[in-house]
């Protein structure tokens, strides 16, 4: 009898620790799929893209961090780690913090009373503080990016203000051979704020410094435009907005409701982000942005992050990114779109980070001369990003 518990207890055992090591693995190879048009199959086939010869490149949002991966190891899934950064010549990536979205999730009409997180959370084993508290999740995606910058002998830099991002760009500058990547931190959702500036103000101190309202679900700082009643600002929002344009924290509205981007527009001070997305007029979802949303980002000296996935831009192919960047160099100009791939979102891409200069060289076919595709690939980004984390006094930024 001895013999047979202690033979449970051990299966039992085994069982568990093939689920905690397999599990979160085999969750997001479903999920982040990377799969080439046939075309690009082909062309991969016979090896990957050369770097393209553009200036400094920045992606606005990738969703990384909620991954169990080594982001210094070049994975086996999933888009994005600092290899395959490095390999596509990206300068700067922006990583954002999911930290809950709803079962069922869908871009038309979603409540916040599930988390398809949580399930996640236990599986990785992050810290059991993380399990119950959706401020904990960002914090500890914020401690895992600031430990691996820490110990990848300068390979990847954490960017926090505008110095360490001019120092990031000198170093890739002087580098010979492979040059370092830089990371910011941003926030998908401030859904863990529990009616607290405090709370966004531990946010900006463990390193965020862009935050996107919502996620897929109306929260107690806005509507979301994948929510039940899709309203503008609450209050509380309000409050909000302006103390991170205040602290030096980028204002994303990406996934924000229609009401509650009129109402931002109206009231902003800075720069105004949509990291990740696309544009009504190319691609007619709920979640993309009409013209007149993309002209008032741009009067806000703010930019349109063009995402690679079917969602943003109705296809996967190159040309429907082109397609959406053209758009909004047409209705607003060419200072005003950049690049927000969505990597590691739960989504599928046709490339991956390692073959980003698909995206520069079709932009190049399209006619964009070098001026512009500099621009589009991470000037325009890093403009806003300097002007934007820094803070607006000393004594903002220390609360």
């Amino acid at each position: 009898m001895r013999k047979a518990i202690w033979w449970g207890v051990a299966l039992l055992a085994i069982a568990a620790a093939a689920f905690f090591a397999l599990v979160p693995g085999i969750v997001e190879r479903s999920m982040n799929k990377v799969e080439p048009t046939p075309a690009l199959a082909a062309r991969f086939a016979k090896g990957p893209p050369a770097p393209a010869a553009t200036g400094p490149i920045v992606d606005l949002h990738a969703d990384t961090l909620l991954w169990s991966r080594d982001l210094m190891t070049r994975a086996q899934r999933g888009q994005v780690d600092v290899p395959r950064l490095a390999a596509g010549n990206v300068a700067l990536q922006v990583f954002s913090s999911v930290t809950k979205t709803p079962r069922g999730q869908n871009y038309d009409a979603n409540d916040g009373d599930s988390d398809n997180i949580t399930p996640l959370v236990v599986a990785q084993l992050q810290p059991v503080r993380t399990w119950g508290s959706l401020l904990e999740r960002s914090v500890w995606h914020a401690t895992k990016l600031r430990r691996t910058a820490r110990t990848s002998n300068g390979a990847l830099r954490l960017v926090t203000n505008p110095a360490e991002l001019d120092a990031l760009l000198a170093a890739r500058a002087a580098a010979q051979g492979v040059r370092p990547v830089g990371a910011l931190l941003s926030i998908e959702g401030l859904n863990g704020l529990d009616g607290s500036l405090a709370n966004l103000d531990r946010l900006y101190r463990s390193g965020f410094r862009m935050g996107g309202l919502t996620h897929f679900y109306d929260n107690e700082v806005a509507g979301s435009m994948h929510g039940r009643a899709k309203g503008g600002l609450t209050p509380f929002g309000r409050t909000v907005m302006a103390r991170m344009e205040d602290v030096g924290m980028i204002v994303d509205v990406a996934h924000l409701s229609h009401a509650g981007l009129a109402e931002v527009l109206a009231r902003a001070r800075r720069p105004v982000v949509s990291s990740h997305g696309g544009v009504q007029a190319t691609c007619p979802v709920n979640r993309n942005l009409t013209d007149d949303e993309v002209r008032g980002i741009a009067r806000t000296g703010g930019v349109v992050g063009i995402g690679y996935w079917a969602g943003a831009v109705c296809s996967t192919d190159p040309q429907a990114i082109v397609r959406a960047i053209l758009h909004v160099r047409k209705v607003a100009g060419i200072d005003h779109v950049a690049l927000g791939s969505d990597f590691d979102g739960a989504v599928t891409t046709a490339f991956d980070a390692a073959h980003l200069a698909v995206v520069p060289e079709a932009l190049r076919a399209a006619g964009l001369n070098q001026r512009e595709l500099d621009k589009v690939m991470g000037g325009n980004a890093l403009r806003v990003l300097r002007a934007g984390i820094q803070p607006l006094s000393r004594r903002a930024a220390a609360g």
